[in-house]
């Protein structure tokens, strides 16, 4: 055969070669089967690394062995990492680590060696690390009842245990002890509220017409930047029958947070009333712009510029990524304020209480730093509502 003869061979050639081995063939009988000599068989299955066979079907959430073979080719094709991810339906972070973890020496990467290799990632013999260590158990417990996310856990344990491996437990570990009954109840221990995994999907907004609107697009640059206080996005979390609601204020630069309380309701009158009394202890350094939805709430946007002091702007209608901090915010929220429950229970003083949890809570995106510790580095002390 000639030199890189085995890898001539169409893609589906090699690919019937694999599932034939895994449905249990010879690799001598698969090769003749697909119309190639035993010796390149053999050349594919060493370059793989042999054939794992998993002992139970592999969940759709990661890669199958058809999704490495269409990166290998789009790869060989020039495309990037991100037209790739779209085209097999996952996130560009997702194929960027799999390209890095299937590489080979060369610098190549192989779909066939690198399923085998998740195959073998995927094996785990021992027993789960939470299962068997009963300090590094109860500490996580403890922190999953202080409403920490399991990445806020994992990134405190390794500062607090820096030099005990046995105390460090990463985000996934911590997910699958909770989904598997090993952290206490699983229901209210994630702000989503989830006790299981599921898709995840987004509503979609109705469009309103509010007039003289400023756009998100002719805000200063500066905004995108994160580089002062005072710039907040807005939103409103929805009770049950959407008989209630909650304001929620987030500030881009500190991820500050302020709970807007609204009794009255949130049409546009209501809305204004609150937002002017509920803000107005900000000093001007911390009250500059506000980038809001096309809700009808903020229909009286003119007044409350006026009253106070803050440029408001708008997202395109259906953008929700264009205030994301506040997307995220709102995320966190839910484990307070369950959907589907009835906001009006809530009291000011209730908004305030978890407003405090929030804004003393450290924050990947701070630097493990909390809101609270990065206002007041801009020499800004605010109250939590």
């Amino acid at each position: 055969m000639p030199r890189g003869g085995a890898n001539r061979k169409p893609t589906a050639a090699r690919q019937q070669y694999f599932e034939l081995v895994r449905q249990g063939l010879k690799g001598a009988a698969a090769a003749r089967q697909v119309g190639v000599s035993t010796s390149c068989g053999s050349k594919w299955f060493t370059e793989a690394g042999s054939v794992i066979i998993p002992d139970a079907p592999v969940s759709p959430r990661f890669l199958s062995q058809d999704d490495r073979i269409a990166i290998a080719d789009a790869l060989r094709a020039g495309k990037p990492p991100a037209t790739i991810a779209t085209t097999i339906g996952k996130s560009t972070s997702t194929v960027y680590r799999e390209i890095t973890r299937g590489e080979k020496d060369d610098g190549s990467y192989d779909p066939w060696r690198a399923h085998n290799q998740a195959l073998l990632r995927r094996q785990r013999p021992k027993t789960e690390k939470i299962r068997d260590h009963a300090p590094l158990r109860r500490e996580v417990r403890e922190k999953l009842d202080e409403k920490w996310s399991p990445q806020q856990i994992s990134r405190y344990l390794r500062r607090r245990h820096p030099d005990d491996p046995q105390m460090h437990a990463c985000p996934e570990t911590i997910y699958r002890g909770l989904f598997a009954g090993l952290l206490g109840r699983r229901q209210g221990q994630l702000r989503t509220g989830r006790t299981r995994r599921k898709k995840q999907r987004r509503g979609v907004p109705s469009p309103n017409k509010i007039k003289n609107m400023t756009l998100i697009h002719d805000r200063p640059a500066i905004i995108n930047e994160r580089s002062r206080p005072g710039d907040w996005e807005g939103d409103l979390i929805i009770g049950r029958g959407q008989q209630s609601a909650i304001g929620t204020l987030v500030d881009r630069a500190t991820r500050f947070v302020r709970l807007i309380h609204l009794p009255d309701g949130w049409k546009a009158r209501p809305m204004r009333d609150a937002l002017t009394a509920q803000t107005a202890d900000l000093p001007a350094e911390a009250r500059r712009t506000l980038t809001w939805d096309q809700g009808r709430e903020l229909v009286l946007h003119e007044e409350i510029e006026q009253l106070t002091g803050l440029r408001i702007y708008f997202c395109d209608p259906h953008s929700p990524w264009q205030r994301g901090t506040n997307e995220n915010t709102n995320g966190l929220l839910r484990q307070y304020f369950p959907k589907g429950s009835d906001l009006a229970v809530h009291s000011i003083r209730n908004l305030r209480d978890v407003t405090r949890q929030l804004n003393d809570r450290p924050r990947m995106a701070l630097g493990d730093r909390t809101p609270k510790e990065v206002m007041r580095d801009w020499g800004i002390a605010l109250q939590s509502g």
